[in-house]
């Protein structure tokens, strides 16, 4: 299973690094409208450079966006987000990684902030992103919004990211309890989105990358309805394909309260370059 995206023919612009590991992955996704919207505003995408120099300097991009606005707005949000966040991280001319993961989301967001603005029925328009993207054998993550990354490794599962909402702030504050926040009326709150405002500031992390990590992105439609512990059972047994139909499953048999969709990326080898 593919989603085609355009090819980038502007390798050249990529870092001039040379390739240490070549990673190969298994990639699976699924997303379902679920049982109470009439429409999909999630987005998945994920691009695996062919160009040596590309997969080098930039590495395989991973990505999910949760779109919000309604009457279609929210699909228009991520899609609009999903492909400017390519288009730019690709041809952006940065040396640094962070640097160029940064300028897309920023780029992403000035994007749907400026149709959102400019075409009627489109006010309010956003969408989280939350990208990951392995180059060699390091992993990245670009981050706005409460789509998350989980990571297995090990036998043990970690949540890689931080919700941008009202309640995770007032956790870290210690003006709410995990238990009261689970409840909280403005739980779904989002304290950054693209296509917000204009000063968007992106989370940018960096990890090591190893031979059989698994990660899964997932939008909210997941863990409103699936908990972190069946989450870790699920990536622990099944490999990417089935991982994807049966945590979708779960989220429907549950409610299916919202869209809901996971992509499941499986480190399977970390090549060496000759």
């Amino acid at each position: 299973m593919d989603e085609i995206t355009a090819e980038y023919a502007v390798a050249e612009l990529a870092p001039a690094i040379p390739l240490r590991f070549r990673p190969t992955f298994r990639v699976a996704a699924k997303t379902d409208m679920g049982r109470v919207r009439e429409n999909n505003e999630d987005k998945f995408e994920f691009y695996i450079p062919e160009d040596e120099r590309l997969l080098a300097g930039r590495g395989a991009v991973f990505m999910v966006c949760d779109g919000m606005g309604g009457h279609a707005a929210g699909q228009i949000a991520s899609e609009l987000a999903a492909k400017t966040f390519l288009d730019v991280f690709y041809t952006h001319s940065a040396d640094d990684q962070g640097e160029a993961i940064s300028a897309a989301i920023r780029a992403a967001n000035r994007y749907v902030l400026g149709v959102g603005q400019s075409v009627p029925g489109r006010r309010g328009m956003g969408t989280t992103l939350t990208a990951l993207i392995v180059r060699q054998d390091e992993a990245w993550i670009g981050h706005v919004g409460d789509t998350r990354v989980y990571r297995w490794r090990e036998a043990s599962t970690e949540r890689l990211t931080t919700d941008h909402t009202f309640v995770e702030e007032s956790i870290r504050m210690g003006t709410l309890t995990p238990e009261a926040a689970a409840v909280h009326p403005h739980r779904h709150v989002l304290m950054r989105a693209i296509g917000a405002e204009d000063a968007l500031v992106p989370e940018v992390l960096q990890f090591d990358a190893r031979v059989g990590d698994r990660y899964l992105l997932c939008t909210d439609g997941l863990n409103n309805h699936v908990g972190d512990e069946l989450i870790g059972e699920v990536l622990d047994r099944l490999g990417p394909s089935e991982a994807a139909w049966h945590l979708v499953e779960r989220a429907l048999q549950d409610g299916g309260s919202d869209n809901t969709t996971v992509l499941v990326v499986r480190i399977e080898d970390l090549v060496p370059a000759s």
